[in-house]
């Protein structure tokens, strides 16, 4: 049915604590993972047809910013998901694009990485539980086989931060 996923996002609005653990080089062969925190605070928009996310990422080298934009199609059952960075303002991450199917949401699009072409894939699961993930990776032979180099685990803020 069309527009059956507008609230696929619904469990994320409201504000989050976030475990980040990402390697530290991705596609190289590395296995050394850094870990750090961060938070995350979810609103909807567009009357529930989007919403954005505010990040808060405390990594080793410093804290930044960064927004995550969705935006769901109707007529295909399937969101974008774009990333901005307050690092680098003046550019949009290119999007992902895909659907929840039994609670889990897979992602996709096409990038480069050191001017190779990848593969990049945003999963979620554990949507319906009080502790969601988000995963990235990447893959250097178009989806033959991924390398996770990012993973956030999020619990609810009690204080709303």
């Amino acid at each position: 049915m069309a527009g059956s996923g507008m609230h696929d996002f619904d469990f994320l609005m409201g504000s989050w604590r976030v475990a980040h653990r990402r390697l530290a080089e991705r596609l190289t062969g590395c296995e050394t993972w850094e870990e750090f925190d961060g938070t995350n605070t979810a609103w909807p928009l567009l009357g529930g047809q989007g919403n954005v996310d505010d990040n808060v990422l405390h990594l080793p080298g410093g804290t930044y910013r960064a927004a995550s934009i969705r935006c769901f199609d109707p007529a295909s059952g399937t969101w974008s998901i774009w990333w901005l960075d307050a690092r680098s303002p003046l550019a949009l991450d290119a999007p992902v694009r895909g659907r929840f199917e039994n609670g889990t949401g897979i992602f996709l699009t096409e990038d480069t990485l050191r001017g190779n072409p990848i593969r990049v894939r945003f999963m979620w699961t554990g949507t319906g539980t009080l502790a969601p993930r988000w995963e990235q990776a990447f893959s250097p032979d178009a989806g033959a086989t991924w390398e996770t180099n990012w993973v956030m685990d999020f619990t609810r803020a009690e204080d709303g931060a």
